[in-house]
């Protein structure tokens, strides 16, 4: 009988039955959402509402094709035009299907046994992206869950590069610190409080106008540092910042990286993605420089998250980062081998994201890459543009990439912040549109994040119209 159980499980015939109803339930839902401008954005409920809906199908006798139906009706929808908001890519459909592969095949790919094809894979992607920054032969990346862990990976090599004494033997002899703008994503902060430097070893640069690190400040704040008795390890540079889209200067942080002797650093986790473009790409010029840069797959690049890539200048700095015992799994724990990744990675049983990004790759080649950024680039200055044109709206800077930040400002005698708030949520409750907000200075703006490169001028208009509509409304209300 428990066998009778699981055969139902694992039976091959079931699942193409089920697999060409879940895809065609799919498929229709990606053609409502991305012809159908009244289709909501994302139909909204209270977290007390949603809970409740899946406590009671829980309890039911609904069926697995109902459950699915569920999750779409219940779930943020990323293909849709009017999605302007998180830095969340909108997928590749090839690179969906993939995913699939890789959850029926399951393979752990920390070992080369247990993950063949994605190994390989993995390299010739990484070797890829390590050609776009401009990286000789002697770089080498991989491939890990998201951005946070990929700038954590990073600080731990330059940890084990420029610390005096190893940390990884002997634990923490010196009070070490990173420099990093003020605007940096907040990972970064994480990332350097797990690697116990604490509050005071994050050394935060003030920003210029324009948002990017104030070069000029960055003698002052590392004396300062060093006066304090901190060691300082590395700079880390924003391409781009995550609130305003502001690229750092890159060269200027690598000739104060070099010159004191630090691992420099490029979070490029949603805008290194430029790399790709000829048009763009001078907004990094000097990446090639940094000792290691992430890249996130999927912000721009077109890939179901979370797939990073954290590529190194330097090949055997990615493998001393982690260097241990793990006899179960290899032989020896100072040979360099690309195929065990495991050795690299805090992930051992790792997904097999090489797949989705080799998968878009070679369906469309990787000059869609570069039209995708181009398209989503050049939408935000359109956007920027249009708002400057509205007299009741203020745009809080020109966008260096696909982020905007605004806000309505005709408001009387109301508290504009307050204002903001509430168009935003009022705004996304009504499932036309969704975008979300940030806060520079003392000020709370809307932000959008343009990832559709199907968002067009026409939504632009129906956006700020809609939030102008709200806004009057709000600010005539006592």
């Amino acid at each position: 009988m428990e066998k009778d159980v699981l055969r139902k499980v694992y039976e091959a015939e079931s699942f193409r039955d089920l697999g060409h109803k879940v895809i065609d339930l799919l498929a229709d839902h990606l053609e409502q959402v991305q012809t159908h401008k009244d289709h909501p954005v994302l139909s909204y409920k209270s977290p007390e509402e949603v809970y409740s809906y899946w406590k009671e199908d829980f309890s039911s006798d609904s069926q697995i094709m109902d459950v699915f139906k569920g999750i779409l009706n219940h779930s943020i929808n990323v293909h849709h035009p009017r999605y302007i908001g998180h830095q969340v890519a909108v997928p590749a459909f090839v690179s969906s299907l993939a995913g699939l592969m890789s959850d029926i095949l399951s393979n752990g790919t920390g070992v080369y046994e247990m993950g063949m094809a994605s190994n390989a894979i993995e390299k010739i992607v990484t070797d890829l992206v390590a050609k776009k920054i401009g990286y000789t032969q002697e770089a080498s990346g991989l491939l890990t869950s998201g951005g946070t862990l990929a700038n954590l990976t990073a600080l731990l090599a330059a940890r084990k590069a420029k610390a005096p004494s190893s940390v990884w033997e002997k634990g923490h002899q010196e009070k070490l610190a990173i420099m990093v703008s003020q605007e940096a994503h907040y990972c970064i902060d994480r990332a350097a409080r797990i690697l116990g430097l604490g509050s005071e070893g994050i050394i935060k640069v003030p920003v210029k106008e324009n948002f990017s690190i104030h070069t000029e400040k960055l003698d002052e704040y590392l004396h300062s540092a060093n006066k304090k008795g901190f060691h300082v390890i590395a700079i880390v540079g924003c391409a781009c910042s995550t609130a305003t889209g502001a690229y750092d200067d890159l060269n200027v942080l690598a000739d104060f990286a070099q010159h004191n002797d630090l691992w420099f650093h490029v979070d490029g986790a949603h805008g290194g993605g430029v790399v790709f473009s000829e048009k763009y790409k001078h907004l990094v010029n000097g990446i090639s420089r940094a000792d290691s840069v992430v890249i996130d797959f999927h912000k721009m690049l077109m890939t179901p998250a979370l797939n990073t890539g954290l590529i190194f200048k330097n090949a055997e700095d990615s493998y001393r980062t982690f260097e241990q015992k793990a006899q179960y799994l290899w032989d020896s724990q100072h040979t360099r081998e690309w195929y065990n990744s495991g050795k690299r990675t805090f992930e051992c049983t790792k997904l097999m994201m090489s797949i989705k990004i080799y998968a878009i790759l070679k369906a469309h080649g990787n000059e869609v890459f570069e039209k995708n950024i181009d398209t989503l680039y050049d939408l935000a200055i359109m956007f920027a543009k249009k708002i400057r044109h509205r007299e009741n709206f203020e745009l809080a800077h020109d966008p260096q990439a696909n982020i905007v930040n605004f806000r309505y400002i005709n408001v009387g005698e109301k508290d504009t912040n307050l204002i903001t708030n509430r168009v935003r949520q009022l705004l996304v409750e009504s499932g036309k549109f969704y975008i979300v907000q940030t806060t520079i200075g003392e000020y709370r703006y809307l932000r959008t994040t343009i990832m559709n490169p199907f968002t067009s001028e026409e939504d632009f208009d129906a956006l700020l119209t809609e939030i102008e509509e709200i806004a009057k409304r709000l600010s005539s209300t006592n």
